[in-house]
This record gives structure tokens, sequence and C-alpha cells, in this order.
């Protein structure tokens, strides 16, 4: 299938494919005429991109990942890099939620401090 096909199967633009493919997470093949030619797997494919993205991870460390990925879900096979990725990519999302409770709390001190001014004039 063209790339327009790929793009109204999976509902992703031609030009976020063609970012997956740059990424090395889609690899089509080449006519003679050199249109990409994408094969029934590349809507698996597609939709297994999207689903790891949503969930936060990176074009890389999806590409990292594809060899330890399968179905729909997707399923990730416990590959040791699977693991190590996963456990780093969650400390990393733990570490980003303290300091963004501590920016919250910080902002809220000031907001108590300007409205007890503000109720004081």
């Amino acid at each position: 299938m063209l790339i327009g096909e790929l793009s109204r199967r999976t509902g992703v633009n031609p030009h976020q494919l063609r970012y997956y493919e740059a990424q090395g997470l889609l690899v089509p093949d080449r006519g003679d005429n050199g249109y990409r030619a994408y094969g029934d797997d590349a809507v698996l494919a597609v939709a297994q991109i999207r689903k790891l993205l949503d969930a936060g991870l990176s074009t890389r460390e999806i590409g990292y990942l594809q060899p330890c990925v399968s179905g729909v879900a997707p399923d990730l096979r416990p590959c040791p890099e699977t693991l190590d990725l996963l456990r780093a990519r969650i400390a990393a999302l733990d570490e980003q939620i303290d300091t963004l409770v501590e920016s919250r709390g910080t902002l809220r001190k000031y907001l108590a401090a300007t409205e007890r001014r503000l109720a004081g004039q």
C-alpha cells in the first residue's frame, strides 16, 4: 500500500509516517517509481508506535524497544532492555512529578501571601 492508504487506515498523517520512517520505526519497500510501498504489517506497527508515544516514550526509545514489541496492545516481551528502559522512564517521570509538586506548592504559597496582602489593603 502507498503512504496515502496507510495514512487512511491508521489515521496518522503522511508527514508523521515519513517522520517514523526517518526515525527507523517504519521501513517501507521502494517501488521502481521510488514510491514507498508498505506491507499490511505497517498498520500494526503504526498502531504500536502511536500507543507507545501516548505512553510518553520517545521515538528513540520506541526504536530501541521495537524488537521486543508484539500485538496491538502492544505487548512487550520481557527483554532485558525493555525492563531497563521502562524502569528508567518511570524513574524520570517520578522525578518530574516531584519537581512539579514542589513547584505547585511554592506557587500556592506565593498566591496565598499575595492574596493576604490584597485583603490587608
